[in-house]
């Protein structure tokens, strides 16, 4: 049975002389299968030689890899490939999935992984994690630098190498910094996790027979079962009297001290992420009644790069306090555009994390109530609507949360709902009273 015709366009070639930074300015683009693939050259001529052998071959009739936009009969054997090469490949397969904050994350812990991939005793450049953090991602020749790219060539292992011995190594190495000390459980597992699912793209492309990352690094189930170890521990979160006098605490302390106030309060109230909080626009708000609501449709990915929250879009309702403050707020600082940021420093720029934190220690210290993050604001929001009796699933949907996720996280919460499930279950199997 003949195999389908590939749905294969060659673009005509980019002029980007004037980029600043350009050091191959002509590049050379192609569709296949929906998925964009480009490549850059130094010179006009080498670009028009490229793109006239990508238009012979699909005249030709041949069959194009999806990922590398280039005739399968011009690839060497994939086995071969380096490992720098292969995550670019492997990126750019991925990289229409995964959200804005997902793709800072998996770029940071493959440019940890693939100078690791290297043979014995090589010591990568000092700027290399930086560089790959940059050029891994699809749609970056432009700022490839031609020394590191020539280390990448002369050092990365091919995958045919990549063996348990070898990635045993790489595995150990993960979990540390760079001056040999260990990083944080929880940053460690993270950069496992996208490597390996790297190892692992390879293994489903057939460059590799089995997967030989070593068994020890505990997949995603493994992590489940441990993850109620971290649940959140109600009784160091202070409770809604001792939140509103922390929140007023600094009221009138300037300066700054009213916005990271009001961002505390919508943090706590309203349950929001703190890198939500710091997008939250004018037209995201409804004040209307007694009770408002929040539109979370936008969070910090970056610093100060606006993008889709962690968990998608959702609609929280807030309680008539939040809406009170909200609605001083913006009388206060007289915000008139929809589209205008609720939270900014007297020189227009995002509040600082640090800031807000040291604010809001200041605030707890002042009402004597032991010392908590930011985000553990979001934490006693969670614990107050469940001691409150909300249902699992509507607290669930405001956190942006599964409800597993909200079980394992807040099981603390949920202690007291032993004793009122047994009195429903008591009155439900009680026999009914004899009526005379």
């Amino acid at each position: 049975m003949a195999r389908p015709m590939q749905d294969v366009r060659v673009h005509n070639i980019q002029d980007r002389r004037s980029t600043k930074y350009a050091k191959k300015p002509w590049i050379v683009r192609i569709t296949v299968e929906g998925r964009e693939k480009g490549k850059a050259f130094r010179t006009r001529a080498e670009a028009d030689r490229y793109r006239m052998l990508l238009l012979r071959a699909v005249e030709d009739g041949e069959r194009f890899d999806v990922l590398l936009g280039e005739p399968m009969s011009w690839q060497p054997s994939l086995r071969d490939k380096p490992m720098h090469e292969w995550a670019r490949d492997w990126v750019a397969g991925e990289w229409p999935e995964w959200q804005p904050r997902t793709r800072a994350s998996n770029l940071e812990g493959l440019s940890r992984f693939v100078p690791l991939v290297v043979r014995s005793d090589d010591v990568a450049p000092v700027v290399l994690r930086r560089y790959l953090q940059t050029t891994l991602a699809p749609g970056t020749e432009d700022l490839r630098d031609s020394q590191l790219e020539a280390w990448l060539e002369r050092h990365c292992l091919p995958l045919v190498d990549l063996d348990r011995i070898v990635l045993g190594r790489v595995d150990d190495r993960l979990g540390l910094k760079l001056d040999g000390s260990f990083l944080a459980p929880s940053t460690a597992r993270r950069f496992r996790v996208i490597a390996r699912a790297c190892v692992r793209g390879a293994v489903d492309a057939g460059a590799l027979p089995t997967d030989p990352w070593p068994t020890r690094s505990r997949n995603r189930a493994q992590r489940k079962v441990s993850r109620s170890r971290s649940a959140v521990n109600i009784r160091m979160l202070p409770g809604p009297d001792a939140m509103a006098r922390a929140s007023a605490a600094r009221e009138t302390h300037p300066p700054g001290s009213a916005t990271y106030r009001v961002m505390t309060a919508v943090a706590y109230y309203a349950g929001l992420r703190p890198s939500e909080v710091v997008m939250l626009r004018l037209r995201a708000l409804d004040l209307e009644g007694p009770w408002g609501t929040i539109e979370v449709a936008e969070a910090d990915v970056s610093y100060d790069e606006p993008g889709m929250p962690k968990t998608g879009t959702r609609l929280v309702p807030i309680p008539p306090v939040l809406v009170e403050i909200l609605r001083g707020w913006i009388a206060k600082n007289e915000f008139t555009d929809p589209s205008q940021l609720l939270f900014r420093t007297r020189t227009g720029r995002r509040p600082t994390p640090s800031n807000w934190s040291r604010a809001w220690r200041r605030a707890l210290e002042a009402v004597g109530e032991r010392p908590m993050r930011v985000y553990d604001c979001r934490h006693a929001a969670a614990t107050t609507w469940l001691q409150a009796g909300v249902p699992l699933g509507e607290t669930a949907r405001r956190l942006g949360h599964s409800v597993e996720t909200l079980v394992s996280t807040y099981v603390g919460a949920l202690d007291g709902d032993i004793q009122i499930a047994n009195a429903r279950i008591e009155a439900i199997l009680a026999p009914a009273e004899p009526t005379d």
